[in-house]
């Protein structure tokens, strides 16, 4: 750096016309050693020599920039036999490559419903069993209770005060037109009238939302016969998948009785390290080898465990038929395209890590440069790697613990 320093000075005292004198010859300080300028004297730098002092200044940034990305270790070639080092040349792979992670297949939430109870009371019967298909208004359940006895009550009271409220808008009306009550009279009963048909209409939803159909609540405004029980039906087509409750067991009110979902299609939780999780890409092809199933990749997890050190990819597939069922445990292959001239194969023993990075050593007229790689998959024998790797470049393959204490070496320098 001293060295850089003091060419530096000298290619600016040249500039300016005069050459630097040194402090040790002329026995001055070195602040008193400069030249000094006139203003007839001060001039500009020549073009040239400007870029040339620019490339001075710029030049230890620019091999600091490097360094970040490849490392040179120097070793001849006594040194690389004696270490027992030897080199191979990569394989260029295809642009698709294959991924392989454990999985577990999962109901998509969205295709999931919960069959609850319209109101407090006990189940008296449960007409279906987990695991068995279920039609759109199949029924599932009765229940017997109290609050629906309650609700169909207040809806013929309900019927009984909109009955009246308009015999007595009727008779408004005909006194009204004989000019024997006031107008006043008139509006309230219309205002009562409104009220009470309101009222009725708000009874008749509620016992709608307690399960009784139109059937059974026109049934019971003509022959005003309440009923104690009310079946409950299934709101969607599905397979049940779980069921909450057994027969004899009280509930609340909106409380589980069933879980119904579509099995088709499915999702696979894809259980992926950290490490992978940059050579993903949604829409990427999802195999199940082991059921014939295809998918593709609909969500990559921003979050990673801390305990596994892994992420969730999601992906989508078809059930093949019900091969695929959920809470399986299988293998997933994501095929992914990385484009062409990217990806090479060199053997397993070649990649290192150093730093929470993979590396590979590169052969030169000096030695070896260590260069980061990405890893895009490994085996026991080989590893897919995404570098800038030549067909003629020589990989180390073996000796890598010399190679390995000399980038740890050279990195803290």
């Amino acid at each position: 750096m001293n060295q850089f320093v003091e060419l530096f000075r000298n290619v600016i005292s040249c500039a300016l016309g005069s050459p630097r004198r040194s402090p040790e010859t002329t026995g001055v300080p070195d602040h008193v050693g400069h030249v000094e300028i006139s203003g007839k004297r001060r001039t500009l730098l020549h073009p040239a020599l400007a870029g040339l002092v620019l490339a001075l200044v710029m030049a230890p940034h620019a091999q600091s920039r490097a360094a970040e990305d490849e490392i040179a270790i120097s070793m001849d070639e006594r040194e690389i036999r004696f270490a027992g080092i030897t080199t191979t040349r990569p394989d260029k792979e295809q642009p698709e490559i294959e991924l392989s992670f454990p999985g577990t297949v999962a109901i998509p939430p969205q295709q999931m419903r919960v069959v609850a109870a319209p109101a407090n009371g006990l189940v008296e019967s449960m007409l279906v069993a987990a695991d068995e298909p279920v039609n759109a208004g199949d029924a599932v359940a009765q229940l017997r209770s109290m609050e629906i006895v309650e609700a169909q009550r207040q809806f013929l009271a309900a019927l009984s005060d909109e009955a009246l409220a308009a015999d007595r808008l009727r008779r408004m009306q005909q006194l009204f037109e004989g000019r024997a009550t006031p107008e006043r009279e008139l509006r309230m009963a219309e205002t009562s009238a409104a009220n009470a048909k309101a009222h009725l209409d708000e009874r008749r939803q509620i016992l709608a939302l307690m399960e009784l159909s139109e059937i059974e609540i026109v049934s019971l405004q003509n022959t005003r016969k309440i009923v104690p029980a009310v079946t409950v039906h299934a709101p969607v087509s599905g397979m049940v998948v779980k069921r909450h409750v057994s027969p004899g067991e009280r509930v609340d009110a909106a409380a589980p009785l069933y879980t119904i979902a579509s099995l088709n299609p499915l999702w696979v939780n894809i259980q992926v390290p950290a490490s992978r999780l940059s050579a993903l890409k949604t829409d990427a092809s999802v195999v199940l080898p082991a059921h014939g199933a295809r998918g593709r990749l609909i969500r990559i997890a921003r979050t990673v465990d801390p305990q596994t050190q892994s992420a969730i990819a999601v992906a989508e597939i078809d059930s093949n038929g019900g091969s695929v069922r959920p809470g399986l445990a299988t293998t997933a292959t994501i095929r992914l395209d990385l484009g062409p001239g990217t990806q090479w194969s060199v053997p397993a023993a070649a990649v290192i890590r150093h730093r929470d990075r993979s590396w590979v050593f590169i052969r030169n007229k000096d030695g070896f440069v260590a260069r980061p790689v990405q890893v895009l998959s490994e085996s026991s024998a080989r590893t897919s790697i995404r570098a800038d790797l030549g067909p003629d470049d020589l990989v180390a393959d073996r000796g890598l613990i010399a190679l390995l204490s000399e980038l740890a070496a050279a990195d803290k320098g």
